[in-house]
């Protein structure tokens, strides 16, 4: 246990304390004086209650304020720390792209092929980054986009790993309105998991919609029923010789109950189906 937590139980328990221990002499000095009833129960518990409520509010806010206080200036630090990271990615990033158009040498064009690659996914980090911390404090901005460019902007993005699965996309232009970055991760994951589990021969995944729900199916073994029921537990791998850590799937859940998409997989014969709701985001 880090010392914040440890300052919080502690404050938190000597104002309960403390509380606790104001409320039960009001209670005998009210009961000494006027007894207790079945007529005065109420206008002596219920007062009391209410002054307990507002000096357990009044202490732990004045207390707790210096740890919440230094939450916000970790946070402030964070964000601007953040923020200077991606003024040098982006000045490597545009160089890079003005020294492209001046060098004819293939193999200097290589490197820096090679630097705007590098460039690139540091970008990428930092945009992570950016996100995980939003995601943490609650500030998550909703955007308006499009389901069929974020389905094909996913695919394009397994075009060197897919082999020779073929994925079949059969979805509308429909507008949606939630987290972006979160749904582009959910995505990802589920077109990721279903080339992964594929079959060896005539690999294949659909990606269909139909009355709100998107289903994104794959040719392969049928989940086990068993492990239905923990399929999106953290850490779990129905196949654990699969590359991975058994993060995808928590993550995607994680995101569904947060944005109000409902999940659920059907288990078929030569395959597996994996259906979100989105009718509350369209």
């Amino acid at each position: 246990m880090n010392s914040k937590k440890k300052d919080f139980l502690i404050s938190i328990s000597i104002i309960f304390t403390f509380t606790l221990i104001i409320i039960l002499y009001l209670n005998y000095f009210f009961i000494s004086k006027f007894g207790l009833n079945q007529d005065n129960f109420i206008y002596i518990i219920i007062p009391l209650l209410i002054v307990g409520l507002s000096i357990f509010l009044s202490f732990s806010i004045s207390i707790l304020k210096p740890l919440f206080k230094s939450d916000e200036k970790l946070e402030i630090s964070i964000k601007e720390t953040i923020h200077e990271l991606n003024i040098p990615v982006s000045t490597i990033k545009m160089n890079t792209q003005l020294l492209e158009k001046t060098i004819k040498d293939e193999k200097s064009l290589k490197r820096l092929d090679r630097i705007k690659q590098a460039s690139n996914n540091l970008l990428k980090l930092y945009e992570n980054m950016e996100y995980n911390i939003k995601k943490e404090i609650d500030k998550i901005d909703k955007q308006e986009f499009y389901l069929d460019e974020i389905i094909n902007t996913s695919c394009e993005k397994f075009d060197d790993i897919k082999n020779d699965t073929q994925i079949i996309v059969s979805v509308p232009n429909i507008k949606l309105f939630t987290d972006l970055n979160g749904f582009e991760k959910t995505i990802d994951n589920l077109i990721s998991n279903a080339i992964k589990y594929n079959v060896k021969e005539n690999p294949t995944v659909k990606i269909t919609y139909k009355d709100g729900v998107l289903s994104i199916f794959n040719k392969g073994e049928k989940i086990d029923t068993k492990n239905l029921f923990i399929i999106f537990d953290r850490y779990f791998q129905e196949d654990s010789s699969k590359d991975g850590f058994g993060l995808g799937l928590s993550m995607v859940k994680e995101f569904c109950d947060k944005n109000k998409i409902g999940i659920n997989i059907d288990t078929l014969e030569n395959g597996n189906r994996f259906n979100l709701n989105l009718k509350n985001i369209i």
